[in-house]
């Protein structure tokens, strides 16, 4: 029986438009074009029925945390559920479950489900075992009393330079842990074994396919926030063959370290070579916060409370640091969030070379002077569509605090669109779906998926800024070429002679009501031409 696989009964998305037929042979794309031609080339290829679906290259996510993820996921794991009552009752489940466990971990919760954003240690102060409970956007952690005491965290600890410990009126730490506050209680949670870290990987990446991603950029490869370094991780499920998907990891910049740390980086990125899916050809720096606890570096204060936020890297030292990174051939990976943010992390890659991909992630809040930078630059904008809504984290959290002017230039798809800017897509899984439809869903509507923990939100359905919308295409290019493009991978589009890393989806989203995209799925997943999910 030959071996070739002939994809029909629907549409494929192709650079220019849709394609009839694709036929895949030894695990690329042979041809592209009319079924009657395709069948002609190889008569005897195994069919596919897309049955009216749509065949998309195999997503790439650009922003992602995987192994954290499936760490996550085999622990105390609370993203898919949403209330203090909610999570009260799986932490005292979880814990009744494992009664031999030291620390009650895991994370998930969500800032929008308590006052302020702020749980309190009194509310998990029902065990006496330490409990650490990770923010759902990892910038926080929930502790009880008895993880305080273990850490030796009292009032009259002084908060670190890139974090706070929320504390009650009275100076008592509260429970809350901001930022690089996080680690003093997450590094002493029971740390996983190399074994327990590999299986979290092959737990996410199966997960991902199941959504169609088959490749991504892990964002934090190094230790952070409590988490330990993943980079041998990588390297052993990568050199068994394990990792099948096509993986780009970020090495971790230690925002309290300068430039003495970019031997180390190139050490490291050496340690990957000759790897065959998994490269350490970037570099994550984290320049600010976020601003729902107003650590996003902004350039007026934030109404009500004052503050500009926090600049993780001095802006003074940050462009000489990017640019001998730039000359090493190191891509540069930024979070930014702010409008200061940005605008440090824009003006650090002024005069970079644009071959070495470099992109800005979250890119929550941007000057309207600062938009038509991305594309001046060749620099690339890495979306998490996700957030672009309105949440209750958003209108409780954010909008209140950034007030009117700055809040209106949140997430400005759009308007980087008509200056040319190149896109890249991602989900910062666990920190929000990994689903890149549901990704697509917000950018084209602006409103919440149906499927979403926050779509019975008051105002889910509300478009936030729905000038900003753009297009299903554009949006899709971004989670597909743009993103395989920062990547460097070989895949990202449906031509000839490119890896048969492909998706077939359930319905074709282009022909759907634009409030109806959220309900495609991932049907079958194929990366070089083998079956991966479906």
């Amino acid at each position: 029986m030959s071996s070739d696989i002939l994809f029909r009964g629907g549409r494929a998305f192709i650079p220019d438009g849709f394609a009839e037929a694709v036929l895949v042979r030894d695990g690329r794309i042979a041809a592209v074009g009319a079924e009657s031609d395709l069948v002609r080339l190889s008569p005897t290829a195994q069919p596919v029925e897309l049955e009216g679906g749509l065949l998309t290259p195999g997503f790439t996510d650009a922003h992602i945390h995987p192994v954290q993820a499936g760490l996550e996921r085999a622990k105390c794991e609370l993203s898919e559920i949403y209330g203090l009552d909610a999570y009260v009752a799986k932490v005292a489940d979880y814990a009744m479950k494992n009664p031999d466990k030291e620390w009650i971990d895991g994370g998930g919760w969500d800032m929008s489900a308590f006052p302020n954003g702020l749980p309190h240690r009194s509310q998990l102060d029902f065990l006496d075992r330490p409990v650490y409970l990770i923010q759902r956007d990892h910038h926080a952690a929930w502790v009880n009393t008895r993880a305080l005491e273990v850490a030796g965290i009292t009032r009259d600890t002084p908060d670190p330079a890139d974090g706070r410990i929320e504390r009650d009126p009275d100076g008592t730490p509260s429970g809350v842990l901001h930022e690089g506050a996080m680690d003093l209680v997450g590094l002493l949670t029971p740390r996983p074994t190399p074994a327990d870290a590999e299986a979290a990987l092959l737990d996410a990446q199966a997960y991902l396919f199941s959504v169609g991603i088959t490749g991504w950029q892990d964002a934090i490869v190094g230790s952070y926030a409590g988490s330990d370094d993943n980079l041998p991780t990588y390297i052993e499920a990568a050199g068994a063959g394990r990792l099948k998907a096509r993986v780009v990891g970020a090495l971790w910049w230690d925002r309290t370290r300068g430039a003495e740390q970019i031997p180390e980086l190139v050490d490291r990125r050496a340690r990957a070579g000759g790897l065959d899916r998994f490269r350490a050809t970037s570099v994550k720096i984290m320049q600010d916060g976020i601003a729902e606890n107003f650590t996003a570096a902004v350039i007026e204060p934030y109404c009500r409370c004052g503050g500009t936020g926090l600049s993780y890297v001095d802006p003074g030292l940050l462009k000489g640091y990017v640019q001998e990174l730039d000359e090493l051939g190191f891509q540069v990976h930024f979070h930014a969030i702010g409008e200061r943010a940005v605008r440090e992390t824009l003006d650090a890659l002024s005069g970079t070379r644009p071959e070495n991909r470099h992109h800005i992630a979250h890119l929550q809040i941007i000057t309207p002077q600062d938009v038509p930078r991305f594309a001046e630059l060749g620099v690339t904008a890495n979306l998490q569509p996700l957030w672009a809504t309105h949440h209750a984290q958003m209108d409780e959290l954010c909008i209140p605090f950034l007030g009117e002017e700055r809040s209106a230039w949140q997430y400005p798809f759009a308007d980087l669109v008509r200056h040319g800017t190149r896109f890249a897509a991602g989900s910062d899984w666990p920190v929000s779906s990994a689903d890149p439809i549901q990704g697509m869903h917000v950018a084209v509507n602006r409103t919440e998926p149906g499927s979403s923990v926050h779509a019975s939100y008051p105002t889910a359905q509300t478009p936030f800024l729905p000038g900003q919308s753009i297009d299903l295409r554009t949006v899709m290019n971004a989670y597909t070429a743009g993103s395989a493009w920062v990547n460097r991978s070989p895949a990202g589009t449906i031509e000839e002679g490119r890896p048969a890393d492909l998706v077939v989806l359930d319905r074709d989203p282009f022909t759907l009501e634009p409030g109806e995209i959220w309900t495609t799925q991932a049907r079958m997943t194929f990366v070089d031409g083998e079956q991966v999910h479906g």
